[in-house]
């Protein structure tokens, strides 16, 4: 016996740009879809705003997510960059910081693979950019001391992974 799908479902299971879109305009964020496969929106946070992009990979079954900063790299600064990033990353339990190769900038990335689209719901990806948003507010400071600041990496992270007990 075939189960029925609804056009929803086949609509949704199709591509997860589709559901992704859907939560966009859920929460009211501005978007732009660059194609089928790609979208890009903007969510404003404590210290900027972020850019975030999924990008599908079909033929791989890969959805790739970004979440870019609003700051360049400058090539004097690469290097404690670079170190910076390693100080960070191994202090993330999902996804890492990269620079963006393309523009230079500080970037959150996380890959996903969906041998099923099944598993993607509108819950699991606010979820996902909930994770991006709060990770790149914990080390957006840390980012900005190396490329504004011209502190040390190590200076920088210090600073970034200090946890806050209580407030001010």
């Amino acid at each position: 016996m075939t189960k029925s799908v609804t056009y929803k479902e086949a609509y949704i299971n199709s591509n997860p740009v589709d559901l992704i879109e859907e939560t966009i305009v859920s929460e009211d964020w501005s978007y732009h879809r660059l194609s089928h496969d790609e979208i890009i929106f903007e969510i404003p946070g404590r210290w900027g705003d972020y850019r975030f992009q999924f990008v599908w990979q079909e033929e791989v079954r890969v959805l790739q997510f970004y979440c870019i900063f609003d700051m360049r790299v400058q090539p004097k600064n690469l290097s404690n960059v670079h170190e910076l990033l390693a100080l960070v990353n191994e202090r993330l339990p999902l996804g890492h910081f990269e620079i963006s190769p393309d523009e230079a900038m500080p970037t959150y990335r996380y890959s996903l693979l969906l041998l099923s689209l099944n598993t993607l719901t509108t819950d699991y990806l606010e979820e996902l950019i909930n994770i991006a948003l709060v990770e790149s507010e914990r080390f957006y400071p840390a980012f900005q001391f190396v490329i504004l600041g011209g502190k040390s990496a190590k200076e920088a992270a210090s600073v970034a992974m200090l946890e806050t007990l209580g407030e001010a």
